[in-house]
């Protein structure tokens, strides 16, 4: 029996363009009630990661597969497939690195190897949706002589950062000297210069802040008005907004406001209604705010947006955006008045009306949504780091 475990240095999280390291640790393990063990041998093992892409059927209509180039082997134990058993579609795969050939442990002997490699940039962010789903996982296939293939699989969650991908390492730091006393890593350095370009991108993008006013009105006059300081956040933030209702003409009872997701299906993957599909978008509420606000003349509220969601992005399938999903609560009534009198010549007891004649009405007002620190995704929504198989 042999075991072996694939645990990542930096948490599940990562940033599309980062290099990803794992250390594989394969053990020939040592029963404590065992009173002789042999020696175990492994042929090879390889490593690769790959983003599967998955859509459902009522929703998208994808086009055939190509059946001109048929997978290499699908039923081959012996082949290195790192999706087979997978659902859907292998979209993206890095090249496959060998850790070892002809492995032989001793009982209780173990062997560690480092893998590394670098997130490609140009694919899709992680994302679980209603229509369509993008997954990644590194795979890890090792195999006995004269056995089939085992795999094991460590789930990833990759975020994309919009415009990363036309940036180049500068050359000045590439071939800048070095100290020869120093061990310096390339690809360290390459990443970490990466991981702090993508953090002043997301810091200058979303910490510039201006009041925008937008004035919310129905077809008898104008309820509120609505204040907002920024229209850009990211993955862990909170939106904060204010709600004027002192200067309307016509009286709000109640208001909610939803922090939501909109994925749409692109048209041209659009299943039609008539052949049985279901509707090309859908929404996901992330947090909602509700209040009763009669006589009311100020209030804000506080949405969170969850580090576990996806920020926005946009494939050639679907696309996803954020949005606030006001509705309001208005009286019919002009000039209406709840309140009991102020003075009153004798005690006596009053009682709102039992029926208010309402109308009802919603806004969508859209706001950016993006990553943030992989660092801080990984310590705020933990996922596991570690996978361990025996063969």
């Amino acid at each position: 029996m042999i075991e072996v475990v694939a645990e990542l240095s930096r948490g599940p999280v990562f940033l599309a363009g980062e290099a990803l390291e794992c250390v594989v640790t394969v053990t020939n393990p040592l029963p404590p009630t065992a009173t002789s063990a042999s020696s175990e041998a492994l042929a090879w093992a390889s490593a690769q990661i790959h983003c599967q892409f998955h859509a459902s059927e009522s929703r998208v209509a994808l086009p055939p597969p190509d059946s001109s180039q048929p997978d290499v082997q699908p039923e081959s134990q012996t082949v290195f497939l790192p999706h087979r058993g997978e659902r859907g579609q292998c979209i993206l795969s890095t090249p496959p690195k060998i850790l070892f050939c002809d492995l032989r442990l001793e009982p209780g002997e173990s062997k560690s190897y480092s893998y590394s490699e670098v997130l490609p940039i140009e694919g899709p962010p992680s994302f679980r949706g209603q229509s369509v789903k993008y997954v990644y996982k590194l795979t890890i296939g090792c195999q006995r002589v004269n056995s089939p293939i085992t795999l094991l699989r460590v789930p990833l969650r990759v975020l994309v950062l919009t415009g990363l991908q036309d940036v180049r390492f500068p050359q000045d730091m590439a071939v800048a000297p070095s100290s020869p006393f120093l061990e310096e890593d390339e690809g360290g350095k390459k990443d970490s210069w990466l991981a702090e370009l993508a953090g002043e991108r997301l810091m200058a993008a979303t910490s510039c802040r201006s009041l925008h006013l937008y004035n919310i009105s129905d077809g008898r006059g104008k309820v509120g008005t609505f204040g907002i300081f920024k229209s850009v956040y990211r993955l862990g933030e909170d939106v904060v907004g204010t709600l004027n209702l002192g200067e309307g003409t016509v009286a709000c009872l109640q208001f909610s406001v939803s922090l939501q997701t909109e994925e749409r299906v692109q048209p041209e993957y659009q299943r039609r209604r008539g052949a049985g599909g279901a509707p090309a978008v859908s929404h996901v509420t992330h947090a909602r705010h509700q209040e009763s606000c009669l006589h009311t003349t100020r209030t804000s509220f506080s949405l969170p947006i969850p580090l576990s969601s996806t920020p926005g992005f946009c494939t050639a399938v679907v696309s996803l955006k954020w949005r606030l999903h006001f509705e309001f609560v208005t009286s019919r009534e002009p000039g209406l008045v709840l309140l009991p009198p102020m003075e009153q010549p004798e005690p006596a007891t009053w009682t709102g009306p039992e029926q208010v004649p309402v109308d009802t009405f919603s806004w969508d007002l859209p706001i950016k949504v993006l990553p943030t620190s992989p660092t801080l995704a990984s310590y705020a929504a933990p996922g596991p780091s570690t996978s361990t198989i025996t063969i």
